[in-house]
């Protein structure tokens, strides 16, 4: 079985997680075939938005904890398994955000530890009204730290903490209240508005999107001055690609822009 499934249609690219009898775990083969998946869509100019989706019962219930058990069984306990485990998955949930495209997740079921963090990773997401998600390793002695890093950039810190301590579930209402997903859906409507809201952003002038997507997150991690100040300089050559010129020409022209 492929664990990992693409498929490309209208300038979007689907990856589906197909590992279902392990509720689509981050296992070290899951997390291989995302980061390299991604590598890919990043060089493929044909592409401007990419879905993220899992297959079964659930989007992603973290990471694969027999895996990590059988680490392990090495002379040193586990260390330098674990650590390279941890590596390679904030390695991945960063490329996420370093490709141009817009990754949205398409999310069901459950979405926990780093199942929660992945969703958290994507840029944008979209989940069926009945998903719950979780930070909730420490229902078991093992607290989130990993996932915290994007959690925390999603939601408020008392919120995210509570999530942390408690392992206490979210609704997809509360979630989309928090800001970790954008919406939620009837299950019967998940693909389509997932869809709708890809082919939006890839109807967009890619080179345009794939700018502001670099400038949203360089900003954020800037003082207000300095966000303005680089900001800016982003604006100024936007401004002077040949294909945001026709777009200008097109809107005060009133006609659709014939972008090349």
């Amino acid at each position: 079985m492929t664990i990992l499934l693409r498929d490309d249609a209208a300038s979007v690219a689907t990856l589906t997680m197909n590992a279902p009898e392990r509720l689509n775990a981050l296992s070290d083969d899951m997390l291989a075939a995302l980061h390299g998946a991604l590598d890919d869509i990043a060089q493929d100019t044909t592409i401007h938005a990419v879905v993220l989706r899992g297959t079964g019962k659930a989007f992603c219930a973290g990471h694969d904890l027999k895996q990590m058990q059988a680490g392990r069984k090495t002379g040193d306990g586990g260390t330098a398994y674990f650590k390279d485990l941890f590596a390679r998955c904030a390695a991945m949930m960063q490329r996420i955000q370093s490709i141009p495209q817009p990754v949205i997740a398409q999310v069901h079921g459950i979405a926990t530890a780093a199942g929660c963090q992945l969703v958290a990773s994507c840029d944008l997401a979209i989940a069926d009204d009945e998903t719950r998600f979780g930070v909730n390793g420490v229902n078991i002695g093992l607290f989130c730290s990993t996932p915290m890093v994007a959690l925390t950039r999603n939601i408020h810190r008392k919120a995210a903490f509570e999530m942390l301590t408690t392992g206490r579930f979210i609704s997809a209402r509360e979630a989309q209240e928090l800001g970790l997903i954008n919406r939620s859906v009837h299950s019967d409507a998940l693909s389509r508005e997932t869809a709708e809201m890809a082919h939006s952003i890839a109807s967009k002038l890619a080179s345009a999107v794939k700018t502001g997507k670099q400038a949203f997150y360089a900003q954020a991690q800037m003082t207000t001055a300095e966000a303005y100040a680089y900001a800016g300089d982003v604006m100024v050559q936007n401004m002077l690609v040949a294909d945001t010129n026709e777009g200008i020409n097109a809107f005060l022209e009133k006609r659709n822009p014939d972008w090349t």
